[in-house]
């Protein structure tokens, strides 16, 4: 009986000194890696009086009361394009979101067929912000220190949003291939 619970004590502290070890480890290597946190953007009047009439059913002649939507991460307010060819109607044209006089840079949105994607545009580089996919798209992101590059795809198709600061203020431009 003695035997076994030294057996059982040198299993728990040889068990309770791993995991002590494991934990530090983790924790050290951790702590290291910490992320600033997610920014909230202020909203114009004019985007916040949009948002909120976005988002109510349309009025309606009789008295039933139409379903309204589920839980939603904004306004639906993408159209498709008429055509996939690259023109220049067919290129989205960017819509400032938010312009704060205290902040150096400016917010832009680039509404695309395959999602949305937000930079904050500053005089010598500029910062991703949001990059949102469409329904049945997937996206990918690339980060260097002078661009950022965000791609929708959708089976053959694909739609690249760039946004290039090397060689003067950054400038954003967007591809249907």
């Amino acid at each position: 009986m003695r035997r076994g619970l030294v057996h059982v004590l040198a299993w728990l502290l040889a068990t309770g000194a791993a995991v002590t070890l494991s934990w530090w480890g983790v924790h050290t290597v951790m702590a290291g890696t910490a992320y600033d946190p997610p920014r909230a953007l202020p909203l114009t009047a004019a985007e916040a009086t949009a948002t909120s009439q976005d988002s109510r059913p349309p009025p309606s002649g009789n008295s039933v009361a139409s379903p309204s939507p589920g839980p939603s991460r904004g306004p639906a307010t993408r159209t498709p394009a008429p055509s996939r060819t690259p023109d220049a109607s067919a290129s989205p044209s960017p819509s400032a979101v938010s312009s704060s006089p205290a902040a150096s840079g400016t917010v832009k949105s680039y509404d695309t067929d395959g999602g949305r994607v937000v930079f904050d545009l500053r005089k010598t580089y500029a910062t991703l912000v949001s990059a949102t996919p469409g329904a049945g798209w997937s996206m990918q992101v690339w980060k260097t220190e002078a661009w950022i590059r965000v791609e929708f795809a959708s089976g053959a198709d694909r739609v690249s949003v760039f946004c290039t600061w090397h060689d003067g203020p950054p400038r954003v431009e967007v591809g249907t291939y």
